[in-house]
């Protein structure tokens, strides 16, 4: 395990300590890889052995289901963490449109788009539900059998965002000029342009995922750690303490 310093956008950019003497580790979109999230918590374990401090946090950032082999394991082990961390979870759009179909909504397809079937049989459902054929209320009735309560209450009680000023923690990121308070929800989970085209200042420096990049991409305005781990096998833990933010990599 090693702390590295990641790539800068332009100039060198000088950013604050983590508030009230604390350390932060921020983990970036899982996607259903439980074998990259369980190395990314042995990481933070053997990180955590080297500090004085006890006020650690750990935040993360949304997306922990679909498209991966094992969404289900994912909460599982996340579920399992919180028991014994001070763990903070955050909504991603992916919880978001499952909790809307179980819900009621009529947005399986668009599910299926965003890799919702790794999620669905990775919940034991049997392959003949999975069918483009077979209606929505058949799959919402299935699914709701088989959901364990502990799984619904942790997509229940994802937070929006999390503030620790000057850093803010948030799944996609947030509109520009728009307060805090007033950002929309959808914006909050699914903003891509207004908000990675802008370089401005945003009010805090927004730690953020939903757009893939290739190395985290650290920004004077935000901190993009969504390298895509479904796909390139690369989960990103951002520790933040009194030097300011790092790379933590295994």
């Amino acid at each position: 395990m090693n702390l590295t310093l990641p790539k800068l956008w332009g100039a060198s950019v000088r950013y604050p300590p983590a508030p009230d003497g604390r350390t932060i580790y921020a983990v970036g979109d899982i996607l259903g890889r439980l074998d990259l999230l369980e190395a990314a918590h042995r990481a933070i374990d053997e990180d955590k052995q080297k500090l004085g401090s006890t006020r650690v946090s750990e935040i993360y950032l949304g997306d922990y289901i679909d498209r991966g082999p094992n969404p289900a394991g994912v909460v599982s082990h996340l579920i399992q963490r919180a028991r014994h961390v001070n763990a903070i979870f955050l909504r991603g759009n992916h919880e978001q449109i499952l909790l809307s179909f179980i819900d009621g909504e009529p947005c399986l397809d668009d599910w299926r788009t965003l890799g919702g079937v790794p999620t669905l049989r990775s919940y034991q459902l049997e392959p003949g539900l999975l069918a483009r054929d077979v209606p929505e209320e058949t799959v919402r009735a299935a699914l709701l059998s088989k959901l364990p309560s502990d799984h619904q209450r942790f997509y229940a009680d994802t937070g929006s965002y999390c503030d620790a000023k000057p850093y803010l923690f948030v799944h996609a990121g947030i509109r520009p000029a728009v307060k805090l308070e007033d950002q929309s929800l959808m914006d909050l989970l699914t903003i891509r342009a207004e908000f990675l085209e802008f370089g401005g200042d945003l009010g805090r420096i927004v730690v953020h995922g939903h757009s893939p990049v290739m190395e985290p991409d650290m920004r004077p305005n935000r901190i993009n750690i969504d390298t895509g781990a479904f796909a390139t096998h690369h989960l990103t833990c951002l520790k933040i303490d009194e030097q300011g933010p790092r790379v933590l990599s295994s």
